[in-house]
Parts: structure tokens; C-alpha cells; sequence
């Protein structure tokens, strides 16, 4: 029994390491795939076709770069204001994270998510905070006033509640330029939509009727 019982815990201790070692075989061997399959992936892969794929698609992931960074312009001045809030209650710079990261605007708290994510995982605090307003340019300043807090310990009050009035007036400032470019943009149906529907209802009437004479 003594000379079975020893025999059975050797092979205890040695399948785990053979699953694991069998395991990783699995994942380090290719997969096989049909010759049509391998020969179309050969071709996807190759580097005109990525060349004109990132060309063709260029401006798909420019529109959505500018459409991430108009929702952080939007949800700056309640994450600024959230952040006010956050450190007037005691919370730390890294707590501040936290709780943006909880409460925030989806747009601001995926990125301050990330941050938390990041320092979570043993990133620096200061590097995780440059990083992301590297990544996201529109939260820069708010990054900014965070490291400052994070390094040197100095209240940040004043600086956010100045940065929440630029963010504003910033705000404001973009959504009068955007209403002076609405009568540019109400020109193309103002001409192609308004005026031949115009022209339809009013002269073509008279013109047929005129014409039946």
C-alpha cells in the first residue's frame, strides 16, 4: 500500500506539467488549413493588399478618431467637474481615477478606466496618466492637473475649477462656431430638395395649364 501510494502521488505531481506541456504544443502548432484557405491568406496578408487596405480605410479611421475626440470635448466639463467633486470629498489623485472611472461619461470613463487598469497592474501612476493623455489628447489638461497632484501633493482646487471655466468657454466657443456653418450646410437641400419641389408645386401648374390652352 506505502510502495502504490507514493507511485500514485509521483503521478500527481507529474500530469499537471505534462497537461500543461501538452497543452502548449497544442498552441504552438499550426493550424491546418486547406490549400485555397492558405493561398487566400497568403494573399490577404501580403503587403499591397494591407497597403491599400489601410489606404481605402484611412478616412473610416479618421472620421472615428474625430468622432471618439468630440465625445471627450463633450464629457470634459462634467469629468472636470466630477473630479472637483472627488477631491473636495478627500479622495486621493489615484482614488480620483477611480471614481471617474465609475461615475464618468462612458467616453471619459473608459479612459480613466484604462488608467486605473494600468496602475492596477503595476504601472507607474504618473506614467499611466501621461500615457493617457497622450492617447487622448482632448483629456490632456485634466491628466496634466492630476500629475501635478500625483508628484507634488499640491491641492489642485483652483487649477480645476480655472480649467473648468476654459473647458466651458471652450465648449461654448465650438458650439457657436458649429451654428455658423448651419447655413452652409442647409444650402445643398435648400437648392437640390426646396426649390425643385417649389418650382413643381407653383410654375409647372401654370406651365400645363397654360400649355392646354
Amino acid at each position: 500500500i506505502g510502495w502504490g501510494w507514493m507511485a500514485v502521488c509521483g503521478m500527481r505531481l507529474v500530469a499537471p506539467r505534462m497537461s500543461a506541456a501538452r497543452r502548449a504544443r497544442r498552441l504552438r502548432a499550426p493550424r491546418r488549413r486547406g490549400p485555397r484557405l492558405a493561398a487566400f491568406d497568403r494573399i490577404v496578408r501580403s503587403r499591397p493588399v494591407t497597403v491599400v487596405a489601410r489606404v481605402f480605410s484611412a478616412p473610416w479611421r479618421v472620421r472615428r478618431g474625430r468622432r471618439a475626440a468630440h465625445a471627450l470635448l463633450v464629457e470634459l466639463p462634467v469629468a472636470v467637474d466630477l473630479t472637483a467633486v472627488a477631491i473636495g470629498a478627500g479622495y486621493t489623485a489615484f482614488g480620483t481615477v477611480g471614481v471617474v472611472a465609475k461615475w464618468g461619461a462612458p467616453a471619459v470613463a473608459a479612459v480613466f478606466a484604462g488608467i486605473d487598469r494600468r496602475a492596477a497592474l503595476g504601472a507607474p501612476f504618473d506614467v499611466a496618466l501621461r500615457e493617457a493623455g497622450v492617447a487622448a489628447p482632448p483629456l490632456q489638461p485634466l491628466t496634466d492637473v492630476l500629475r501635478s497632484s500625483a508628484r507634488l501633493g499640491a491641492p489642485i482646487a483652483a487649477s480645476l475649477a480655472t480649467l473648468s471655466q476654459e473647458v466651458r468657454a471652450d465648449a461654448r466657443r465650438r458650439a457657436e462656431a458649429r451654428a455658423r456653418t448651419v447655413p452652409v450646410r442647409l444650402l445643398f437641400p435648400l437648392v437640390f430638395c426646396v426649390l425643385p419641389a417649389f418650382a413643381l408645386l407653383t410654375v409647372v401648374p401654370v406651365l400645363v395649364s397654360g400649355m392646354s390652352f
